[in-house]
């Protein structure tokens, strides 16, 4: 019966291989955290937590027992930033230079593209593309961010100009490209996750947060300080 059971674990592949179908993509079982022996161990958890059910926003954002705030902050964002890249894609089918000149969201807020040696005005769809580059760059960055399991204080207060800079490309979806916005958001809940976890972490001021997912977002407690 040991045997038979050792077996069957070590035949859990958990990684998605060549041919496989959509239906089956990332079906393997859960594995508990403390079992991810890994220094991915993090974003793996994360991506198992939403691959279970995007809706359930407060599970994804609660770390497990011990870990590294800043840490977990980072790998959020990491994971974030992989996400709105589908977004992306979606956009570039009506977001093009010609409608959208500018990156705004609605008439009041017009934003510049700081992927330039000074920051200008872009299209909606290249400041989408820059920052989204911009965000990886730093995110990988050796110097900033070396290891996945250790970060400095100096390098998580970064973290909240990403965030700031990446909110935009909601913002623009949601008043310019209202269809795409919610047909990806119903698919991910990404971004009620990401306002929550802004707020959740104070990475943002909620004067900035001008989306309205989330109607009671004045009721949410700040847990820590970024």
């Amino acid at each position: 019966m040991i045997m038979a059971k050792v077996d069957a674990e070590e035949s859990i592949i958990r990684r998605n291989r060549p041919g496989t179908k959509s239906e089956n993509w990332c079906s393997w079982p859960d594995e508990p955290f403390e079992e991810m022996d890994s220094t991915l161990a993090v974003q793996q958890f994360i991506q198992q937590s939403i691959a279970r059910d995007a809706s359930c926003v407060d599970e994804i954002l609660t770390p497990p027992d011990g870990q590294d705030e800043g840490v977990w902050k980072y790998e959020h964002l990491r994971q974030f930033c992989m996400e709105l890249n589908g977004l992306a894609v979606k956009l570039q089918t009506e977001c093009n230079p010609e409608t959208c000149t500018q990156m705004t969201a609605t008439e009041q807020w017009i934003f510049l593209c700081a992927a330039h040696k000074t920051p200008k005005e872009c299209p909606a769809i290249d400041y989408t593309r820059h920052t989204l580059d911009g965000a990886a760059c730093l995110l990988n960055s050796n110097k900033y961010f070396p290891s996945r399991v250790s970060i400095k204080e100096s390098s998580v207060a970064k973290l909240g100009s990403v965030c700031r800079r990446v909110y935009r490309i909601f913002s623009h979806a949601y008043f310019h490209h209202r269809a795409l916005f919610d047909e990806y958001e119903n698919e991910t809940s990404l971004c009620k996750r990401f306002t929550v976890f802004v707020t959740k972490y104070n990475l943002m001021s909620k004067d900035n947060l001008i989306v309205p997912i989330l109607e009671d977002m004045q009721s949410l407690p700040s847990e820590s300080e970024a």
